[in-house]
C-alpha cells in the first residue's frame, strides 16, 4: 500500500493506494486507513485497484472506507490509471505548478483521460512506451492525426512515424 502526501500548512492531502494484492491479502490496509482518518491535519483519499481478481473484496472496502470512515474512495483498473488520477488530483489542488512538490521542475505528462492513452497505444507501432511520448508532444488525437511525418519522426523515429501517418491518412 503506497501513500503520497502533499499540501501546504493545514491543507494536507494524503492519497492512499490500496493494491489488488492488499485487498486479496486481507484487512491489513484497514489500520493505515484508520490512522489517516484519525489524523487531525490530513485529508485522506483512498485509491483502490479494482480488478477482476479483487472485485469480490471491493464491497467490504467500500463500506469500511466510505460509510464507516467517511473517506473518499476512487476505484481504478491499474497502476497506470492510478497515476493519471493522481496527476489530475494534483492539478485540481494547485493553481501554480511551480509550487507543487509532486510535479517537480519538469513538465509532467498531463493526461486528462486514461482512455486517450489506451487509444493511442492501439495505433500500429506505438504501444505503451511511445504513446506517452506522443501525447506529451501532441496532447489530442486531432493534433496527433494532423502531425506531419517529420514532426512524428522527432518523437518516435522514421519507421513508426510512417506507420502513424499511414494509420490516420489511409482511407478505410
Amino acid at each position: 500500500m503506497a501513500r503520497v502526501t502533499a499540501g501546504a500548512g493545514d491543507a494536507r492531502c494524503c492519497i492512499l493506494y490500496v493494491t489488488e494484492a492488499d485487498l486479496v491479502a486481507g484487512n491489513g490496509y484497514r489500520k493505515r486507513l484508520v490512522r489517516v482518518r484519525n489524523s487531525n491535519n490530513l485529508k485522506g483519499i483512498v485509491v483502490v485497484e479494482k480488478t477482476r481478481m479483487s472485485e469480490q473484496y471491493f464491497p467490504a472496502l467500500q463500506k469500511f472506507t466510505v460509510l464507516d470512515l467517511g473517506m473518499v474512495l476512487l476505484p481504478v483498473a491499474s497502476q497506470m490509471e492510478a497515476s493519471c488520477l493522481v496527476i489530475q488530483l494534483v492539478q485540481e489542488q494547485t493553481k501554480e505548478p511551480s509550487k507543487n512538490p509532486l510535479l517537480g521542475k519538469k513538465r509532467a505528462l498531463l493526461l486528462s483521460e486514461p482512455s486517450l492513452l489506451r487509444t493511442v497505444q492501439q495505433i500500429p507501432g506505438v504501444g505503451k512506451v511511445k504513446a506517452p511520448l506522443l501525447l506529451q508532444k501532441f496532447p489530442s488525437i486531432q493534433q496527433l492525426s494532423n502531425a506531419s511525418i517529420g514532426e512524428l519522426e522527432q518523437v518516435v523515429g522514421q519507421a513508426v512515424a510512417q506507420q502513424i501517418h499511414a494509420f490516420f491518412t489511409q482511407p478505410r
